[in-house]
């Protein structure tokens, strides 16, 4: 993929991600290959060799498939997947960034725990 510029590899879901403009493409979890094709792709997808709906969190995520090491044996295969992958998030919009973070605010409490005339101790002011 050395034509590609912007590929990140990210730690994610207890494996690697690798993303293109901020979206991830493809990945590696376990021993398979993770591959993002998109809704509309994804039976289609789920059709070829070595193939099953990425089940991560126990049910499929639409859009996202498994490729075990046997549909990946070769550099032709691999490359086939990756594009697949790339060629759908290009074709997402582009992601909005949060330029300005909010900054959080302070945690302020308004009132204390004081002595009362016989000497209980009672809260003022707001309850938290």
């Amino acid at each position: 993929m050395k034509d590609q510029r912007a590929l990140v590899e990210k730690d994610m879901f207890g494996g690697l991600a690798y993303m293109s403009q901020g979206k991830m493409f493809a990945g590696i979890l376990n021993s398979d290959l993770v591959v993002r094709v998109g809704p509309e792709a994804n039976d289609n997808a789920l059709k070829e060799p070595h193939t099953r709906p990425m089940d991560f969190t126990g049910r499929p995520m639409k859009g996202y498939i498994y490729v075990s090491p046997d549909g990946v044996k070769t550099p032709a295969q691999l490359r086939t997947w990756l594009i697949r992958g790339l060629t759908f998030v290009a074709s997402l919009p582009p992601t909005k960034r949060n330029v300005a973070r909010r900054t959080p605010k302070p945690i302020t409490h308004q009132g204390g725990l004081h002595h009362d005339d016989h000497g209980h101790r009672e809260r003022s002011g707001s309850a938290l």
